[in-house]
Parts: structure tokens; C-alpha cells; sequence
């Protein structure tokens, strides 16, 4: 039984290098290393909130040490996930992480005006350090932020890794192609399903449970390219359990979903809307 089982193994292993090549390399990024290339990310974007250990020495060299290397795993992440020619990949890879850190400061100022948000809206936040530290709604918004970004850029797989991690942790899926505005804040947040093609506006809060979904994927790849999800314009808060399906589906202005609403058409501003 036992040398059966090592048969199948080796067979499915050898089967797995012709996939990748006569290397044995894999073609495709590594999840662990997009995972800590974004916990260092958090790292360098919040200096002080997420240190694990006692940097011995000038921190600014550590700082930069940790800029260093997680600029080079990302670089050759991307490079991986291009799988394009040798010098032309590495130079278009360098090229969008350098773009990336370029705007680090850019994605910083969104992320605190997120944090703000969370605090300002949530009576049970004690300051925005806790939003920072604990709440999974930001944590969410903060990969999201990232991930958008590379998505953005064309960078195939990375993004999805990087959605695909945060709603393992937090249960929140926000696809990186969604467009979201300033000051968003995701209350709980678990079972929030943001679809790809979502637009929101600034100042919007969501609840849990809230899904930004289509109203129909029955034509699969056809629609790719279509607006399927609904847009969420400024200031509009969408309580808990609360589903809005449609690309054009329209929620205006100052409006409010309640609780365990379906919503497939569009909402005047300043609306509330309840069961």
C-alpha cells in the first residue's frame, strides 16, 4: 500500500514540473511571499502599530532594509506573474513596484482618511490606532488599497492573491477591481462581497453581510468587461444583510439601505430605504 501511494505520489509530482517547466520552478507567484510582502507593507505604511520584534539599531536603516527587500520579492513576484520575455519582464516588474512605492505616501493618506472614517462611525472605536490595530474592516480596505493598484497596472494574480487573503482572514471579499472612494469604513464587516465592477463613492459605510453583487453571471466570460455590479454614490450607509445587485443599479446621494434589503434598481438621493 505504501509504495502505491509513493508511486502516485512521484507520478503527480513529475506530472506538476511538466506543468512548470523542466526547471521545476512554478510559474505562477507565490502566495507566501505575496502574504509577507503585505504584512511588510503594513509595516512601512504604519510605523510603530505592527513592529513584532526590537529593531536594535537606527531604525531608519531598518526602514530602509525592509523598503530594500520587500521591493525585490514584489519586483520578482510580478515579474513571475507576467511570465512574459526575460528582459523585458524584469524591467516592466521593476518599473510597477517602483510606481507602487512611489505613491506609498498617495495609499497612506487614503488609509488614514479610511481609518477616520471607521472611528467617526463607530461609537464602540476608542481612537483610530484601534481602528489601525484591530478592526478587520480596515485591514480589509488596507489590502484592498494595494491591491487595487497592481490591479490597475495589469499585474496578472498578485491582486486575487491579495483579495483572496484578506477574505481568509477577515471574511470580507473585495475584488481589487472595484473603484472606491475616500473615508470608506466597513462596520464587522464579515460576508461583505464587493464585486469587481462596483463603483463608491466617498463616505459610504457598509455593514455585514452586505453584498454589491450582479444580477446575473448566466453568460460567464461574455460579460467580462461589463458593468454587472451597482454604484454607491457619497455618503451612502448600507446596513447589515442588505443585497444591491445590477451595473445599473444606481444608489444616489445621501441615501440609506436597511437591513436585509434586495435591491435591484436604482435609489433617488437622500433615500431611506426599509422593509
Amino acid at each position: 500500500m505504501e509504495q502505491t501511494l509513493l508511486g502516485i505520489s512521484k507520478k503527480l509530482l513529475m506530472q506538476g514540473y511538466a506543468l512548470m517547466g523542466t526547471s521545476g520552478k512554478s510559474e505562477f507567484p507565490s502566495a507566501a511571499n505575496i502574504v509577507a510582502i503585505i504584512k511588510n507593507l503594513r509595516l512601512l505604511l504604519f510605523p510603530g502599530h505592527f513592529l513584532e520584534v526590537h529593531v536594535s539599531g537606527p531604525a531608519d536603516a531598518w526602514h530602509e532594509q525592509l523598503l530594500y527587500n520587500t521591493f525585490k520579492v514584489l519586483s520578482n513576484e510580478i515579474e513571475t506573474a507576467f511570465n512574459s520575455s526575460q528582459g523585458a519582464r524584469v524591467e516592466h516588474a521593476n518599473g510597477i513596484a517602483e510606481k507602487l512605492f512611489g505613491c506609498m505616501a498617495d495609499i497612506q493618506q487614503l488609509l488614514y482618511k479610511d481609518a477616520a472614517a471607521g472611528f467617526d462611525g463607530a461609537p464602540a472605536a476608542k481612537s483610530v490606532d484601534e481602528v489601525i490595530l484591530t478592526y478587520p474592516g480596515f485591514y480589509a480596505v488596507f489590502i484592498y488599497r494595494v491591491a487595487h493598484f497592481l490591479f490597475a497596472q495589469g499585474v496578472p494574480y498578485i491582486p486575487r492573491i491579495m483579495s483572496g487573503h484578506a477574505h481568509s482572514v477577515t471574511g470580507i471579499d473585495i475584488h481589487p477591481g472595484a473603484q472606491i472612494g475616500e473615508y470608506f469604513f466597513i462596520d464587522h464587516g464579515t460576508g461583505v462581497v464587493i464585486g469587481e465592477t462596483a463603483i463608491i463613492g466617498n463616505n459610504v459605510k457598509l455593514y455585514q453581510g452586505v453584498t454589491l453583487g450582479a444580477l446575473s453571471t448566466k453568460k460567464g466570460q461574455k460579460l467580462a468587461g461589463v458593468k454587472r455590479h451597482p454604484t454607491l454614490e457619497d455618503y451612502v450607509t448600507v446596513y447589515s444583510g442588505a443585497t444591491i445587485l445590477g451595473g445599473e443599479t444606481v444608489i444616489a446621494k445621501g441615501s440609506t439601505v436597511g437591513g436585509n434589503m434586495f435591491i435591484t434598481s436604482s435609489i433617488p438621493p437622500k433615500t431611506a430605504v426599509n422593509l
